[in-house]
């Protein structure tokens, strides 16, 4: 939590952090000041102190709604700057930084840099800034283990519930795009039909989730994956949008919107096929939802997550599929992680892979995806169940949105 960002600096020995960028789109940005439309803005923190928020003046009442102590740019006669630096932009802003930092009492030590910016600006402003500022070391951190990501790895209420509001916008967006593809038409071959008789392909379902994406007040800063049959089999593929709607293929949808502005993700997946299922397809499905449900059965507070990945490659290595169990990069079978954090990142702490630390656990306030698939393009088929859980204060795992596991969808307008 937020609340842990001063223990967090003061473990890894950093005296300070920049975060740099706008509010919206930014987690780190948006983490410290709840988003706003402010663009091009800087927030300083010393270690033990409140942060401190830097604007442009045109944004100032945006930049005020963060609740933060806030400095206008302005303060920093930029002209006066950029003389003296002979024009280097560059320099220019890194004495600008210079000024905010001194005032700030930053004048040595170690200086974290966050944000999601133009590197290239941020680089050269650093290396001068590292010139005019010698007795600072500005640190980068790999992002899976950053203060912020540590920070954020806990949610409070306020973000539960956050999440909790984009799961009702996800499942509503889901049972939408069942009613239209099961009243859909559907032509001899088996294609789906739109309502002006047309084939109905994949593109045309990927225009009608935006739209009710947006209808429902979310945006999908990362995208979303709805595919069909053999890119079904490829757990990342988004969809080929000239694919046909057709019955009895396995249809993969993960979708993971976030409130507009860059704020809280919800992650969910079903696996469909549209008017029956082949005998292959229904028992891999099976074998999917019989791990899903023995992980929810079985996760427990305080357990390290790579612990249920280690369950799930067990499981299915034991109904003979390749997993990250036994085989270096599977490319069928199961052959990813269990799991994520969720919250102002898609992807974040704890992670669920092998290679995650010990102390990524169950532990009370994280939310968590449980995500366990098959994969097989070369049979045209994939599956992935996916839902996301918080676990509560009292170490309960709870679903934070429901939604039904059915398989085979039964079509409106068509007789086998």
């Amino acid at each position: 939590m937020k609340s842990d960002l001063d223990a967090i600096m003061q473990d890894r020995k950093l005296d300070a952090f920049i975060v740099f960028g706008n509010a919206e789109n930014n987690p780190p940005m948006y983490y410290l000041t709840g988003g706003g439309h402010v663009s091009h803005a800087t927030i300083i923190k010393k270690r033990g102190e409140a942060p401190v928020y830097f604007y442009n003046d045109m944004e100032r009442d945006e930049a005020a709604k963060s609740g933060l102590k806030t400095v206008p740019f302005s303060k920093y006669d930029i002209n006066a700057l950029l003389k003296q630096a002979e024009g280097n932009a560059l320099l220019a802003s890194a004495m600008r930084y210079q000024q905010m930092f001194e005032e700030l009492g930053v004048t040595s030590g170690r200086v974290g840099v966050y944000g999601h910016y133009d590197v290239s600006s941020i680089f050269g402003t650093l290396n001068h800034l590292q010139t005019l500022m010698p007795a600072l070391e500005f640190v980068g951190e790999a992002r899976e283990d950053s203060i912020f990501l540590r920070a954020m790895e806990t949610k409070d209420e306020n973000e539960v519930e956050r999440i909790r509001k984009m799961g009702k916008v996800t499942t509503a967006v889901v049972a939408k795009t069942r009613e239209y593809l099961t009243s859909c038409d559907v032509r001899e071959d088996e294609v789906l039909l739109k309502e002006d008789g047309t084939p109905l392909t994949v593109g045309d379902v990927h225009s009608k989730i935006r739209l009710w994406v947006s209808e429902h007040g979310a945006e999908l800063p990362s995208g979303f994956i709805f595919a069909i049959g053999r890119d079904a089999g490829v757990p990342h593929s988004a969809g080929n949008p000239a694919d046909l709607m057709r019955l009895g293929q396995t249809i993969v949808f993960d979708i993971y919107p976030a409130e507009a502005g860059g704020g809280y993700y919800y992650d969910f997946t079903r696996t469909w096929t549209l008017g029956y299922a082949t005998p292959e397809a229904q028992a891999l499905f099976d074998q999917v939802k019989e791990i899903y449900d023995t992980l929810n059965d079985n996760f427990d507070l305080n357990v390290a997550f790579k612990d249920y990945q280690r369950m799930t490659c067990e499981f299915f290595e034991g109904k003979g599929h390749q997993t990250p169990l036994n085989t270096k990069a599977p490319i069928e079978g199961y052959v990813h992680s269990l799991g994520h954090g969720v919250g102002l990142n898609i992807h974040e702490r704890p992670f669920s892979g092998f290679t995650a630390g010990d102390d990524q656990r169950l532990k009370p306030g994280v939310i968590i995806t449980s995500e366990p698939g098959l994969y097989y393009p070369e049979k045209g088929m994939g599956f992935r169940i996916e839902d996301t859980l918080w676990v509560r204060p009292d170490g309960v795992m709870e679903k934070l949105a429901d939604y039904p596991y059915d398989f085979v969808l039964p079509m409106k307008k068509w007789k086998k």
